[in-house]
Protein backbone atom coordinates (compact mmCIF):
# COMPACT_ATOMS: atom_id res chain seq x y z
CA UNK A 1 0.00 0.00 0.00
CA UNK A 2 1.28 3.31 -0.97
CA UNK A 3 1.94 6.02 1.97
CA UNK A 4 -1.23 7.71 0.36
CA UNK A 5 -3.35 4.89 0.27
CA UNK A 6 -2.04 4.14 4.09
CA UNK A 7 -3.16 8.02 4.74
CA UNK A 8 -6.66 7.33 3.14
CA UNK A 9 -7.45 4.27 5.40
CA UNK A 10 -6.52 6.56 8.53
CA UNK A 11 -8.53 9.09 6.94
CA UNK A 12 -11.48 7.36 7.00
CA UNK A 13 -11.21 5.87 10.26
CA UNK A 14 -10.74 9.33 11.97
CA UNK A 15 -13.83 10.74 10.83
CA UNK A 16 -16.25 8.43 12.61
CA UNK A 17 -14.54 8.81 15.65
CA UNK A 18 -14.65 11.97 15.82
CA UNK A 19 -18.45 11.92 14.71
CA UNK A 20 -19.04 10.02 18.00
CA UNK A 21 -16.98 11.91 19.95
CA UNK A 22 -18.92 15.26 19.46
CA UNK A 23 -22.32 13.31 20.39
CA UNK A 24 -20.63 12.28 23.27
CA UNK A 25 -19.51 15.73 24.53
CA UNK A 26 -23.13 16.73 23.39
CA UNK A 27 -25.00 14.14 25.52
CA UNK A 28 -22.51 14.95 28.56
CA UNK A 29 -24.78 18.22 28.79
CA UNK A 30 -27.50 16.01 30.02
CA UNK A 31 -26.62 14.70 32.98
CA UNK A 32 -28.35 11.29 33.30
CA UNK A 33 -29.88 11.54 29.98
CA UNK A 34 -31.62 14.69 31.14
CA UNK A 35 -32.01 18.18 30.80
CA UNK A 36 -30.20 20.45 33.33
CA UNK A 37 -31.81 22.39 35.42
CA UNK A 38 -28.93 24.78 35.63
CA UNK A 39 -25.65 25.54 33.74
CA UNK A 40 -23.78 25.32 36.99
CA UNK A 41 -25.33 21.15 37.65
CA UNK A 42 -22.69 20.10 34.60
CA UNK A 43 -19.88 19.21 34.92
CA UNK A 44 -16.96 21.37 34.46
CA UNK A 45 -15.29 19.53 31.97
CA UNK A 46 -17.77 19.56 30.13
CA UNK A 47 -17.56 23.14 28.67
CA UNK A 48 -13.65 22.75 28.29
CA UNK A 49 -15.22 20.63 24.50
CA UNK A 50 -12.75 18.12 24.31
CA UNK A 51 -15.19 16.28 22.45
CA UNK A 52 -16.69 18.78 20.37
CA UNK A 53 -12.87 20.58 19.56
CA UNK A 54 -10.35 18.22 20.72
CA UNK A 55 -11.16 15.13 19.47
CA UNK A 56 -13.98 16.32 16.98
CA UNK A 57 -13.31 19.40 14.86
CA UNK A 58 -10.00 19.81 15.19
CA UNK A 59 -10.08 16.05 13.80
CA UNK A 60 -12.68 16.69 10.93
CA UNK A 61 -9.49 19.20 9.00
CA UNK A 62 -6.39 16.23 9.21
CA UNK A 63 -8.94 13.48 8.28
CA UNK A 64 -10.02 15.59 4.91
CA UNK A 65 -6.11 16.48 4.32
CA UNK A 66 -5.59 12.65 4.46
CA UNK A 67 -8.20 11.70 2.11
CA UNK A 68 -7.47 13.75 -0.19
CA UNK A 69 -3.95 12.43 -0.48
CA UNK A 70 -5.02 9.14 -2.15
CA UNK A 71 -5.88 11.33 -5.07
CA UNK A 72 -1.92 12.18 -5.31
CA UNK A 73 -1.21 8.71 -5.17
CA UNK A 74 0.82 6.75 -7.79
CA UNK A 75 1.17 9.57 -10.01
CA UNK A 76 4.06 11.75 -10.66
CA UNK A 77 7.09 9.96 -9.19
CA UNK A 78 9.31 9.64 -11.64
CA UNK A 79 10.44 13.46 -12.72
CA UNK A 80 9.93 16.65 -11.16
CA UNK A 81 6.91 16.58 -10.51
CA UNK A 82 7.19 14.07 -7.59
CA UNK A 83 8.13 17.37 -5.73
CA UNK A 84 4.10 18.00 -5.42
CA UNK A 85 3.81 15.03 -3.98
CA UNK A 86 6.32 14.81 -1.07
CA UNK A 87 4.63 19.03 -0.27
CA UNK A 88 1.33 16.99 0.03
CA UNK A 89 2.51 13.95 2.36
CA UNK A 90 4.97 16.98 4.46
CA UNK A 91 1.72 19.23 5.03
CA UNK A 92 -0.19 15.67 5.77
CA UNK A 93 2.30 15.78 8.77
CA UNK A 94 1.49 19.53 9.79
CA UNK A 95 -2.59 18.47 10.00
CA UNK A 96 -1.26 15.13 11.90
CA UNK A 97 0.63 16.97 14.72
CA UNK A 98 -2.36 19.30 15.02
CA UNK A 99 -4.73 16.07 14.93
CA UNK A 100 -2.29 14.73 17.55
CA UNK A 101 -2.50 18.11 19.92
CA UNK A 102 -6.36 17.95 19.78
CA UNK A 103 -6.69 14.86 20.74
CA UNK A 104 -4.25 14.42 23.46
CA UNK A 105 -6.59 17.70 24.53
CA UNK A 106 -9.72 15.58 24.78
CA UNK A 107 -7.47 12.53 25.94
CA UNK A 108 -6.28 14.85 29.23
CA UNK A 109 -9.73 16.37 30.05
CA UNK A 110 -11.32 13.34 29.49
CA UNK A 111 -8.95 11.46 32.10
CA UNK A 112 -9.22 14.69 35.03
CA UNK A 113 -12.74 14.24 34.66
CA UNK A 114 -12.73 11.01 35.23
CA UNK A 115 -11.04 11.61 38.23
CA UNK A 116 -12.54 14.53 39.39
CA UNK A 117 -15.86 12.78 39.34
CA UNK A 118 -19.21 14.13 38.35
CA UNK A 119 -21.06 17.25 39.96
CA UNK A 120 -24.28 15.95 41.78
CA UNK A 121 -27.13 16.74 44.68
CA UNK A 122 -25.89 15.36 47.61
CA UNK A 123 -27.23 15.10 51.35
CA UNK A 124 -26.00 18.62 52.22
CA UNK A 125 -28.95 20.17 50.16
CA UNK A 126 -26.24 21.69 47.74
CA UNK A 127 -24.66 20.56 44.26
CA UNK A 128 -20.90 19.55 44.58
CA UNK A 129 -18.13 17.03 43.61
CA UNK A 130 -18.08 15.06 46.06
CA UNK A 131 -15.24 12.73 45.42
CA UNK A 132 -11.87 13.22 45.43
CA UNK A 133 -8.65 11.95 43.27
CA UNK A 134 -11.05 9.14 41.90
CA UNK A 135 -11.92 7.41 44.89
CA UNK A 136 -15.64 6.74 44.03
CA UNK A 137 -13.75 4.36 41.07
CA UNK A 138 -12.56 1.88 43.06
CA UNK A 139 -15.32 2.25 45.71
CA UNK A 140 -19.05 1.90 44.77
CA UNK A 141 -20.22 2.63 47.79
CA UNK A 142 -19.50 6.50 47.43
CA UNK A 143 -21.89 6.69 44.38
CA UNK A 144 -24.96 6.96 47.55
CA UNK A 145 -23.55 10.38 48.08
CA UNK A 146 -24.79 11.85 44.50
CA UNK A 147 -28.52 11.71 45.20
CA UNK A 148 -29.47 13.34 41.83
CA UNK A 149 -29.71 12.82 38.88
CA UNK A 150 -30.08 9.54 38.42
CA UNK A 151 -27.68 7.45 36.91
CA UNK A 152 -25.33 10.33 36.78
CA UNK A 153 -21.77 8.54 37.49
CA UNK A 154 -22.32 5.78 35.30
CA UNK A 155 -23.28 8.32 32.32
CA UNK A 156 -20.23 10.59 33.41
CA UNK A 157 -17.90 7.53 33.27
CA UNK A 158 -19.34 6.17 30.02
CA UNK A 159 -18.91 9.09 28.06
CA UNK A 160 -15.80 10.84 29.39
CA UNK A 161 -14.28 6.68 29.07
CA UNK A 162 -15.41 7.16 25.41
CA UNK A 163 -13.81 10.11 24.80
CA UNK A 164 -10.86 8.98 26.42
CA UNK A 165 -9.81 5.60 24.64
CA UNK A 166 -11.14 7.52 21.51
CA UNK A 167 -8.72 10.75 22.09
CA UNK A 168 -6.16 7.60 22.38
CA UNK A 169 -6.86 6.46 19.54
CA UNK A 170 -7.03 9.07 17.30
CA UNK A 171 -3.20 10.23 18.88
CA UNK A 172 -2.23 6.67 17.55
CA UNK A 173 -3.30 7.36 14.07
CA UNK A 174 -2.35 10.60 13.87
CA UNK A 175 1.27 9.80 14.85
CA UNK A 176 1.38 6.46 12.71
CA UNK A 177 0.68 9.21 9.77
CA UNK A 178 3.54 11.28 11.35
CA UNK A 179 5.58 8.84 10.36
CA UNK A 180 3.62 7.81 7.29
CA UNK A 181 4.15 11.42 5.94
CA UNK A 182 7.81 11.80 6.53
CA UNK A 183 8.18 8.44 4.31
CA UNK A 184 6.09 10.05 1.68
CA UNK A 185 8.09 13.05 2.13
CA UNK A 186 11.36 11.68 1.79
CA UNK A 187 10.64 8.53 -0.30
CA UNK A 188 8.46 9.86 -2.12
CA UNK A 189 4.58 8.60 -2.72
CA UNK A 190 5.58 5.81 -4.81
CA UNK A 191 3.53 2.81 -6.05
CA UNK A 192 4.29 1.72 -9.19
CA UNK A 193 3.57 4.94 -11.01
CA UNK A 194 6.23 4.45 -13.44
CA UNK A 195 4.18 1.34 -14.65
CA UNK A 196 1.78 3.69 -16.49
CA UNK A 197 4.85 5.33 -18.26
CA UNK A 198 6.90 1.77 -18.81
CA UNK A 199 4.22 0.19 -20.00
CA UNK A 200 3.26 2.93 -22.43
CA UNK A 201 7.13 2.51 -23.74
CA UNK A 202 6.81 -0.87 -24.07
CA UNK A 203 4.08 -1.10 -25.44
CA UNK A 204 5.12 0.79 -28.35
CA UNK A 205 6.88 -0.95 -31.32
CA UNK A 206 10.38 -0.19 -31.81
CA UNK A 207 11.95 2.37 -34.29
CA UNK A 208 12.53 -0.35 -37.16
CA UNK A 209 9.25 -1.88 -36.60
CA UNK A 210 7.50 1.90 -37.23
CA UNK A 211 10.06 2.50 -40.62
CA UNK A 212 8.95 -1.22 -42.25
CA UNK A 213 5.45 -0.59 -41.21
CA UNK A 214 4.79 2.99 -41.37
CA UNK A 215 1.12 4.03 -40.57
Amino acid sequence: MCSGGFAKCIGITLIPLAIVCVLCNILLFFPGGLPADSNDHITDEVWYFGGILGSGLLMIFPALVFLGLKNNDCCGCCGNESCGRRFAMFTSIIFAGVGVLGAGYSFIVSAVAINRGPICFVEQGNWTYPFTDGDYLSNHTLWEQCKSPDGIIPWHLTLFSLLLVMGLVQVTLCALQIINGLFGAICGDCCGCCKGSYGAVMMSPPGWVSMLYPH
